[in-house]
């Protein structure tokens, strides 16, 4: 799983009123594991380009933004700032967190069906690989404006849940749900190539899941 922490150095702050602030470090863009044509003709060059550059960037930018304004702000004890930087973090976090996942998530060698474990948790809360699928493809389609559809973890139950949260909600912060499998149904994941059919990029994006690196989230957080 990628490291969300790799960055620069620590960075420190120092304020006009001699206080001094130390900082996270700031959050990268992790590379492809793939070229950009890789997942050709299921999502273009073009398209994997411009989300990976330009829209995971802005988020990271932001993100990293909004990182220094907060810890400005909790160290001049400002909590109205604070919270009004909260939507912000959630969001461009959120979106760093989401993508961060879905690049993993994907493999010009994916497609087909998972194998051991998985599958047979796939059976055993969904009845068959087909109709995990069809249900998951419909929650996903049937999101109003942008978001993702999931397949997430319930620690508590032990169980597979298929769950869609707007806009860059991340899972696991906003239904508990630990994400093993994302689809972005944002338009800038799809719409270059699919203009407004959103049902044929969600039917043909599973030629390209990577099974394997779902399976190995699946397994870490089933033996945890």
């Amino acid at each position: 799983m990628l490291s969300l922490r790799l960055g620069l150095p620590t960075l420190f702050r120092t304020f006009a009123n001699g206080g001094c602030v130390t900082l996270r470090n700031k959050h990268t863009l992790p590379d492809l594991p793939y070229d950009y044509n890789a997942l050709e003709p299921v999502i273009s060059a073009e398209i994997m380009q411009l989300h990976h550059q330009k829209h995971h960037q802005t988020y990271l930018n932001v993100l990293n933004e909004t990182e220094m304004k907060l810890a400005e702000a909790k160290d001049k004890g400002d909590l109205v700032t604070e919270i009004a930087l909260t939507p912000i973090l959630k969001f461009n976090g959120g979106g760093h967190l989401n993508h961060s996942i879905f690049w993993q998530n994907l493999s010009p060698n994916g497609g087909g069906e998972p194998t051991g474990a998985l599958a047979e948790q796939i059976k055993m809360d969904f009845g068959s690989f087909e109709n995990f699928k069809t249900k998951m493809a419909a929650t996903t389609v049937a999101i109003q404006g942008s978001g993702w559809g999931w397949l997430g973890y319930n620690k508590t139950t032990k169980s597979l849940n298929i769950a869609a949260c707007g806009n860059q909600d991340p899972l696991e912060p906003t239904t508990g749900l630990v994400p093993l499998l994302g689809i972005d149904v944002w338009e800038h994941a799809y719409y270059l190539q699919y203009k407004n059919v959103r049902a044929d990029y969600v039917k043909n994006i599973w030629n390209i899941v990577n099974w394997k690196d779902v399976s190995q989230r699946f397994e870490k957080v089933n033996s945890a």
